[in-house]
């Protein structure tokens, strides 16, 4: 695993953490089942405060990205687990109101783009 943190990046270091090792995850470089290094070893790697790392996976956790299984370890979760079914849920949640409102698909098709833009800093 390889993990770089940027400085002059406008991500906090815990958000660089956290999109990372999820990309590297949802990307197959981290096979579901590899074992991530602890919280200190990762922080200490890093140069980061161990509470920046420790953010970094709750939120992963919250994602269904890795799994923590006690004292075993830090592990990358399943593909296609909770995060694809929230995804699809929260998409699910935006489709209806959307059509409530009155817009037809081609503006909230739109929205969606703008709103990803502005999510992940494209232009």
């Amino acid at each position: 695993m390889t993990l770089k943190i940027r400085i002059d990046d406008s991500a906090a270091p815990y958000e660089q953490v956290r999109a990372q090792i999820s990309e590297q995850a949802r990307s197959g470089v981290l096979p579901v089942g590899y074992r991530l290094p602890t919280v200190r070893g990762l922080a200490e790697s890093l140069g980061l405060a161990a509470n920046t790392v420790a953010k970094a996976y709750r939120a992963l956790e919250s994602d269904g990205v890795i799994e923590t299984r006690g004292r075993n370890g830090t592990f990358v979760a399943a593909a296609g687990s909770a995060a694809e079914r929230e995804l699809a849920s929260a998409a699910q949640v935006y489709a209806e109101r959307a059509r409530r409102l009155g817009q037809d698909e081609k503006a909230a098709l739109a929205a969606v783009r703008d709103a990803l833009r502005a999510a992940y800093g494209e232009r």
